[in-house]
């Protein structure tokens, strides 16, 4: 059990990264700091949008932007960070 908890959190924190990287990114293109025409910046949103945005959406439905500022990263991130890794993992942890 030992195993499978270390291997869900590892991958819960590779998300968050994701997460993160995501909010960088938008922030960076819509400051105009970064160029989206450029193919590896155009790749990397590509992938970062395809991996986040299946869990972002359904919270953007219910949470809407906040002033032009799009909570629902901050707030997944919260989520997986206290129910993913402190309940799911230390739940595995204490059947071992």
């Amino acid at each position: 059990m030992d195993v499978l908890a270390d291997a869900i959190d590892t991958i819960i924190q590779i998300f968050i990264y994701l997460l993160i990287a995501t909010a960088v990114i938008s922030w960076l293109t819509a400051l105009n700091v970064i160029n989206v025409r450029n193919r590896a910046v155009h790749a990397a949103m590509n992938f970062l949008y395809r991996i986040t945005e299946p869990v972002l959406r359904p919270i953007r439905r219910v949470i809407p932007t906040m002033g032009g500022i799009d909570v629902s990263p901050v707030i997944l991130i919260l989520v997986l960070h206290f129910v993913g890794q402190r309940l799911l993992v230390d739940y595995l942890r204490s059947l071992a």
